[in-house]
């Protein structure tokens, strides 16, 4: 292929489609992490992986359907109050948002109220199917804001099935490391789902046509990652001798 004489052509593309695959990817685990943590211990690493393969299925299926994938820009209905033309990725993104807004909102609900300090207080057993369900739909609604991402910014088919290769592998390798950390601080697991509220906000708001640049979410969301992980440290900062004996006093 004439393509492949010219490296310039191709590397710098793959990279930067990966890069993002990756980044895009994030929110994917850590919304399967905390699904995933709902269940016995020894499910949440099956459950974590059986949803990593159904995203890289999704995303696979979506790269093949391209011609449909264009179909969804037709629009298909004006909302009446907002008189806003609605296609079909717009009504998967705007059901896919109000989904996470609200499933993010009620783990929240849950995670304060429980007496136990767990996501289920209720102590209702949670299905290993019902699990899956949830990542399954959450993965659709990722991976065609990922897949709709990779068709414009490349051509190549191939590219774009190297990056979600390589995105899944790196996805992974880290989702048992990040479920494991996200499990261990409690903090961190709303902040986490705080993220997931401000992406569902972002893709109600992508689908009733107000574009938000995704560079401010993400420099948002890692800023106040970074606070977080500073308060962590302060936590564990072992105390003060002098706070100490003042203490005592």
């Amino acid at each position: 292929m004439e393509i492949f004489a010219h490296p310039e052509l191709w590397i710098v593309p793959l990279l930067t489609l990966t890069l993002l695959e990756i980044v895009l990817g994030i929110d994917n685990v850590i919304f399967i992490s905390i699904l995933a943590g709902k269940l016995p211990k020894e499910q949440q690493a099956k459950a974590r992986q059986i949803g990593l393969f159904l995203a890289f299925i999704t995303r696979i299926a979506l790269l093949f359907s391209i011609s449909w994938l264009m179909s969804l820009t037709k629009p298909l209905f004006t909302l009446p109050i907002v008189g806003q033309a609605l296609t079909g990725r717009d009504l998967i993104l705007l059901l896919g948002g109000l989904f996470l807004i609200g499933k993010s909102v009620t783990e929240i609900h849950h995670k304060l109220e429980g007496a136990d300090g767990e996501a289920n207080p209720t102590g209702k057993v949670v299905s290993f199917s019902a699990v899956i369900v949830q990542i399954l739909i959450i993965d659709i609604v990722f991976s065609l804001d990922s897949v709709i991402t990779a068709i414009g910014m490349v051509k190549e088919l191939w590219i774009m099935i190297t990056a979600v290769i390589v995105s899944l592998g790196v996805m992974l390798a880290f989702a048992g490391a990040i479920s494991d950390y996200v499990n261990r601080h409690p903090t961190v697991k709303i902040l986490a789902l705080s993220f997931l509220i401000l992406i569902g906000v972002t893709l109600v708001g992508e689908s009733l046509g107000q574009h938000i640049p995704k560079g401010y979410i993400y420099f948002s969301m890692a800023f106040a990652f970074l606070v977080e992980m500073l308060n962590l440290r302060l936590r564990t900062k072992p105390t003060h001798p002098v706070e100490l004996r003042q203490s005592v006093k």
